[in-house]
């Protein structure tokens, strides 16, 4: 039993360092520590992102163990995304000293984002549809204040309102997809629903395809998948930058642990779309990784704002993530393909957290948004854009930095499932996103600024997780070897 609970030490390190800021924010309700705070949300990230390493690489959790009577359960995919949380979160709060030093509130803000990864950490290991949505609700509820911090800021209050009424849309359909699928097998439990699936399938395929439907649906809406993606360009877009950072990188990984367990275990393709055809969910999951790959990056390609087209960017990576459930096809090894979904999220969670952290710091100096702002910015913060011109590379494929072997894996995965049109897409539209990718690049290094500046400060923890961000980055280039195999074994073992 007491290897059970150290299983759950990374969630509880979240909710260790949450539960200290609740202390903190009682005993000095009006202190303005951001050093202390900062520290503490930062060490809370870092020891959960240590810990699911560790327990991750020594195996500790192989096979998958199951807790709570089966409601929760810690395997390696649950530990390979509480270590991105973790390390999401340790960066947003590192960079957060200095881009929230001024503001009100700061505990709260802290409290709020190990909240949310507490709720993200969670929906990793949840092994039942109550679970997966109660722990949803604990991510969302935070994350809709995050958006909105800046109370002053008219596109701060309206990004979190959009993000609000849209969040609770996605989840009402998802809640009354999951009430279909408990009615048509009668139980909330993914073995349980694996078990029930075909004789449901058989008996009720009109009340259990449309309650798989709606799951998709639900799931399509929070990681931001076309076309259910038009609410995060301005949630993004409007929310302070580091909270981007973590919505985009965090948030989105969660809907996809969830999805990822979800479909594999509760819902075998083979049981659900037999002879009685219920619902084909890898051709719905195909279709939308092709629109939501496409979608994603013209229109980031037509976009003039920095912070906007990295949202739009975010939506078409949701895409090449999707390629992992969409290779489910039965044909040769879609563990492949998964295990390089998840890789890719992995990778995805440092360069772009660190490409938004980058635009927080643009922020500070009140650069501007634009293209045309960041000119010559090279001159005065050479290091900086070293490091955002690594996130742009590693994001658009090319071989600086980890995203290009997780592209890699997934193209090998797509291929061999027999889906290797899918990779050709993924090939073409990495192509397109190195033109708006690269115009980050030659703003910052050859284009003349149209006016002087002035750069008085150079915020050093700011500066740290951008450069941290980087560097993790680069060495995930030759150190993703440290990760694929569990990556590869968790795949296998759900599929």
């Amino acid at each position: 039993m007491s290897d059970h609970w150290l299983l759950l030490s990374p969630a509880g390190a979240f909710v260790v360092a949450a539960m200290a800021l609740f202390v903190i924010d009682a005993a000095d309700p009006e202190g303005t520590n951001g050093t202390l705070l900062s520290a503490v949300a930062s060490a809370g990230g870092l020891v959960a992102a240590v810990a699911s390493g560790g327990l991750l690489l020594s195996g500790a959790a192989t096979p998958g163990v199951e807790l709570f009577d089966g409601q929760l359960v810690v395997d390696g995919m649950s530990l390979i995304f509480t270590f991105i949380f973790g390390s999401v979160t340790a960066l947003v709060s590192l960079a957060s000293l200095d881009y929230v030093r001024g503001l009100p509130h700061k505990a709260k803000y802290y409290l709020l984002v190990l909240l949310a990864a507490t709720g993200m950490s969670l929906m990793a290991s949840a092994n039942s549809l109550a679970v997966v949505f109660v722990a949803l609700e604990l991510s969302s509820l935070p994350s809709y204040a995050l958006v909105s911090y800046l109370k002053t800021n008219r596109g701060s209050v309206e990004a979190g309102l959009k993000y609000f009424l849209v969040g609770a849309l996605s989840s009402s359909i998802l809640v009354y997809g999951i009430s279909l699928v408990y009615a048509a097998t009668g139980s909330l439990l993914f073995a349980d629903v694996a078990a029930g699936v075909g004789r449901a399938a058989a008996d009720y395929p009109g009340v259990l395809g449309i309650g798989v439907l709606m799951i998709v649906g639900g799931f399509a809406f929070k990681t931001a998948a076309a076309p259910f993606h038009f609410w995060a360009p301005d949630a993004y877009e409007g929310s302070p930058a580091p909270v981007s950072a973590f919505l985009s990188s965090a948030s989105k990984a969660a809907g996809f642990v969830v999805a990822f367990r979800v479909f594999t275990v509760a819902f075998p393709i083979g049981e659900i779309a037999g002879e009685t055809y219920a619902v084909d969910w890898v051709l719905a999951f195909t279709v939308l990784a092709v629109v939501t790959m496409t979608v994603g990056n013209f229109a980031a390609a037509t976009q003039e704002n920095v912070k906007r087209m990295l949202a739009y960017s975010s939506v078409g990576h949701a895409g090449y993530a999707l390629i992992g459930l969409a290779a489910l096809t039965g044909v040769g090894s879609g563990a492949t393909a998964l295990g390089a979904s998840m890789l890719h999220l992995l990778v995805y969670g440092f360069m772009n957290t660190g490409a938004f952290l980058f635009v927080a710091l643009a922020e500070h100096w009140e650069l501007g948004r634009t293209f045309e702002d960041y000119n010559g910015l090279a001159r005065e913060a050479p290091l900086a854009c070293v490091a955002m011109t690594v996130f742009m590379f590693s994001l658009a494929g090319l071989p600086v930095g980890g995203g290009f072997l997780s592209k890699y894996f997934l193209v090998v995965g797509a291929v061999g499932a027999g889906v290797w049109w899918l990779g050709a897409v993924l090939a073409i539209n990495s192509a397109l996103s190195l033109f708006y990718y690269s115009r980050v690049v030659r703003a910052m290094w050859i284009e003349e600024p149209d006016d002087s500046r002035d750069i008085e400060s150079y915020p050093s923890a700011l500066y740290a997780a951008v450069i941290g961000a980087a560097v993790v980055t680069v060495l995930l280039l030759p150190g993703l070897a440290v990760f694929d195999v569990a990556a590869f074994d968790a795949a296998a073992a759900l599929v």
